[in-house]
């Protein structure tokens, strides 16, 4: 069986911690900033831990 490949795409915007877990960017950043609150947008530019619903799944597609 050949070995599995890393999806090149998720590992780009996904960075993994020293514990194991999945830090990404927030969505709704690039454009349309005028519609947004000054809050939204502070918050916005923090990453963001990967949802444990989604980390099993995720985790497969970098496993290469």
């Amino acid at each position: 069986m050949p070995k599995m490949k890393t999806k090149k795409a998720l590992a780009k915007r996904v960075k993994v911690t020293g514990s194991g877990k999945l830090m990404r960017k927030h969505a709704y950043v690039s454009h349309f900033a005028a519609n947004k609150t000054h809050k939204q947008k502070v918050q916005l530019r923090k990453s963001a831990i990967v949802s444990n619903s989604d980390m099993k799944r995720i985790k497969g597609l970098l496993q290469g």
